[in-house]
């Protein structure tokens, strides 16, 4: 028996909540139960929330420092994590890795330059793009079987056409691959041999289902560490997002240099002290016995759902997650367009998924499910889709 209720129900609505307040502008229906932007419907830990609750009780809230405290714990949790040393002096912040990305974008690449991207991928990848006036080199997955792998022949080919950068998603958000040792060198390898600095959004590392295991692709190699920028956070694994403290890891002093720089000219490099106490507290001890229970209880909401559509729901296929809590669902055998598939979900079954079309081309007939939520609203959630998809 765990420390650790994930079974509570809580509720949030009218807590400007994005998830469940913007159901009716996202949805046109306030009535979804919904299940797809990236954060938990779990509880932030009680120690975090305890950590927070501390620190206002002193009544000045001036401008902070991060204190040496803050860089040590990032130290800690990727050593004790991901087997990882890195130094305190790697570290810069970000609002959160979005945000970083924009930085990262701005910092080391100029208008018009080429950035690969690996869809079908996150969907800010696309508009961090375009908005900073670069240009996107897809280098889409092969998804044979809903086994999704990197195609390094084509990565290779569209690498000698001057791209200056690739951003990569480790582990793969939305298809739920962990990328392992052989395809994160092989895939380093090309970019280094090519002149492109590697961009690793890294913000599920934590949320890993075993016996997975989450490699950092810079600690693969001193050239891949002094090639690369690295982007985490403590907002999906801790459930956080709501105080925009994400960091970066980069080793290269130079790339270190631009990548401050690009903070300092926005002024958006002093963070927040209520990000600061959490992330603190979060990559701890404490932290540690809470994520491990997290992850069995994702892990056990991800069984539920690989179990009752092989029963009931045989035609909607499902990707393997090995990483994040967010799953990968096939719609394609339905034989249906996305808006009639979007249509069923949103006014019949009224269950929000995240639409795959938003992740590029390759994800159009998918949706994506978010399951760190308690085991009752999957349920919920699966009865809602089968009721409505069961005869089609």
């Amino acid at each position: 028996m765990g420390h650790y209720n994930f079974d509570r129900v809580i509720n949030r609505e009218n807590t400007s909540c994005v998830k469940y307040d913007l159901r009716q502008s996202i949805f046109g229906n306030s009535k979804v139960l919904p299940m797809w932007v990236a954060d938990m419907d779990i509880s932030t830990p009680d120690f975090i929330l305890d950590a927070l609750a501390e620190r206002i009780k002193h009544p000045m809230l001036g401008y902070t420092i991060r204190d040496k405290a803050f860089n040590e714990s990032i130290v800690w949790w990727n050593a004790k994590r991901h087997s990882w040393d890195i130094k305190p002096e790697y570290i810069s912040i970000c609002a959160g890795v979005v945000s970083g990305l924009n930085h990262a974008i701005q910092a080391f690449t100029n208008p018009g330059d080429k950035i690969i991207i690996q869809p079908p991928v996150y969907h800010p990848f696309f508009s961090t793009i375009y908005n900073n006036n670069r240009i996107i080199l897809p280098n889409p997955l092969i998804g044979l079987d809903m086994k999704y792998t990197m195609d390094f022949e084509h990565l290779e080919k569209i690498a000698s056409q001057g791209a200056k950068m690739i951003i990569i998603s480790n582990p793969h958000n939305p298809v739920g691959r962990v990328w392992n040792r052989d395809e994160l060198v092989r895939l380093g390898e090309i970019c280094c041999k090519h002149n492109i600095l590697i961009v690793s959004d890294e913000i599920h590392s934590d949320l890993i289902i075993k016996p997975n295991l989450h490699i950092p692709f810079a600690s693969l190699s001193e050239q891949f560490l002094m090639n690369s920028v690295t982007f985490a956070s403590t907002s999906k694994t801790f459930n956080l997002a709501g105080l925009f403290t994400g960091h970066a890891i980069i080793a290269n002093k130079q790339l270190l240099k631009k990548y401050n720089h690009a903070l300092e000219i926005t002024g958006a490099g002093t963070g927040n002290i209520f990000g600061f106490e959490s992330v603190k507290a979060a990559y701890s001890p404490k932290g540690e016995i809470w994520l491990d229970e997290v992850l069995e209880y994702i892990k056990g909401n991800t069984l539920l759902v690989e179990a009752y559509l092989k029963d009931k729901l045989p035609k909607i296929n499902l990707a393997e997650l090995q990483g994040t809590y967010l799953l990968w669902l096939d719609f394609r055998s339905f034989g249906l367009d996305d808006e009639k598939i979007n249509d069923l979900l949103i006014n019949k079954a009224e269950v929000g998924l995240n639409k795959g079309s938003i992740f590029g081309e390759l994800g159009i007939g998918f949706q994506r499910m978010n399951v760190a939520c308690p085991r009752s609203q999957v349920e919920e959630a699966l009865e809602r889709i089968h009721n409505v998809f069961k005869n089609l």
